[in-house]
């Protein structure tokens, strides 16, 4: 494929993206925080589903009859016709307290499907390790897959490119204070997966045009690399359409139980696709065009390989 757009020539204009960013992402974080489910943060969660549509005041009115005022952002309304609400607590809920809520939604909204969900502190501090850990040991073992495959500098861009689609669907979280569950740790692992995976096609394509062409200067590295891009970028682009078609479709269709995850999901597909393509390879160029001379982008022999 011709390239119509010299990608690696124009790496400081993807670089200075991803910075920006980075940078708003951090504000974000440091205004808004993470809206934490009962997963992570000890609680009680209690899902109301209902025989008609209700608003967040209605619910309030009452939760004030229980005794039970929450705070702001603390009411989810959920479903076709918003016939479901969910309340998160700070605090675990008694027994008594439960069934005072249950009775109420009775002769309120004169429904009794009731849910309640209850984490200790112990148990939520607890997923919260597990969880960090499993990310963790994905980066690690994505490092030593892709060291042995090829070498350290690949490692390390892809995982800078991993790290950046993990922090891009973070700040969204944070920003429209959508709840991290165990469902969004969930919804990072596959995206790490899909993100590495089509990182390491374009990689493998690199790799073989640089025994075929063997630049000599950083700017027959830079040809040889922006003419691997472009060589997998039908496949990049056709792979994300098909996974994004069927992540839309469940967030539409799959229900609440799914919102989290195909959402996260949803974010961190676009963002993986992005760096696999603009900051991954650019990355590696850099690093490996440290130890090579400059020179004219001569054009380099590749051999045309499908997609």
């Amino acid at each position: 494929m011709k390239s119509r757009f010299d990608i690696i020539e124009h790496r400081k204009w993807f670089f200075l993206l991803s910075g920006t960013i980075t940078v708003v992402g951090f504000i974000v974080f440091l205004i808004f925080g993470f809206n934490m489910g009962t997963d992570f943060q000890s609680g009680s969660r209690v899902q109301l589903t209902l025989h008609q549509a209700v608003n967040e005041t209605q619910v309030r009115q009452m939760l004030s009859q229980a005794g039970l005022p929450v705070g702001d952002n603390a009411i989810t309304l959920a479903g076709a016709r918003n016939n479901t609400a969910v309340i998160r607590f700070p605090e675990v809920l008694t027994a008594q307290q439960g069934r005072e809520i249950q009775n109420l939604e009775e002769k309120t909204f004169g429904s009794n499907s009731y849910q309640i969900d209850t984490v200790s502190p112990v148990v939520a501090q607890e997923t919260s390790h597990k969880a960090a850990l499993a990310v963790l040991l994905a980066s690690l073992f994505i490092v030593a897959y892709v060291s042995i495959r090829f070498e350290y500098r690949f490692a390390v861009a892809a995982i800078i490119a991993l790290l950046h689609d993990v922090f891009i669907v973070m700040a969204f979280f944070a920003l429209f204070r959508e709840e991290i569950d165990l469902t969004f740790i969930a919804a990072i692992l596959t995206i790490v997966g899909y993100s590495v995976n089509d990182t390491i096609v374009i990689f493998d394509r690199i790799r073989e045009n640089q025994k075929i062409a063997k630049p000599r200067t950083f700017g027959e590295l830079e040809r040889m690399v922006d003419k691997s891009v472009w060589q997998t970028m039908t496949r990049s682009i056709n792979t994300v359409i098909t996974v994004l078609i069927a992540a839309v479709l469940l967030f539409l269709f799959g229900g609440e139980s799914i919102h989290t995850f195909t959402l996260a999901l949803i974010v961190g597909l676009i963002s993986g696709a992005y760096s696999s393509i603009f900051i991954a390879s650019p990355i590696w160029v850099v690093w490996k065009g440290r130890q090579m001379k400059k020179g004219p982008r001569k054009k380099v022999k590749a051999q045309q390989q499908p997609n």
